[in-house]
């Protein structure tokens, strides 16, 4: 599926936030994969920003992490309809 700019820069900075709280974690991919129950290439791809993860997965991460839901979300402000 091709994302807008909007949507790629969103998933890019998901990706980087559960980057850094992994990291904070001194945890590998594999770590993380292995709290969330997904492969290693599947994190890989999140934190490219290459995935779109569900919200099921978002909180699995979330919750493997540590961290809020909330926090793991950036606010990207986007285009309302009128």
């Amino acid at each position: 599926m091709a994302y807008s700019g909007d949507q790629r820069k969103l998933l890019r900075e998901f990706g980087t936030r559960v980057r850094a709280a992994r990291k904070a974690l001194g945890w590998t991919q594999e770590d993380l994969a292995a709290e969330v129950g997904v492969d290693r290439t599947y994190i890989g791809g999140v934190e490219r920003g290459e995935r779109n993860p569900g919200l099921y997965n978002v909180n699995r991460i979330a919750l493997a992490l540590n961290e809020s839901f909330a926090g793991l979300l950036p606010f990207c402000a986007g285009r309302r309809r009128r």
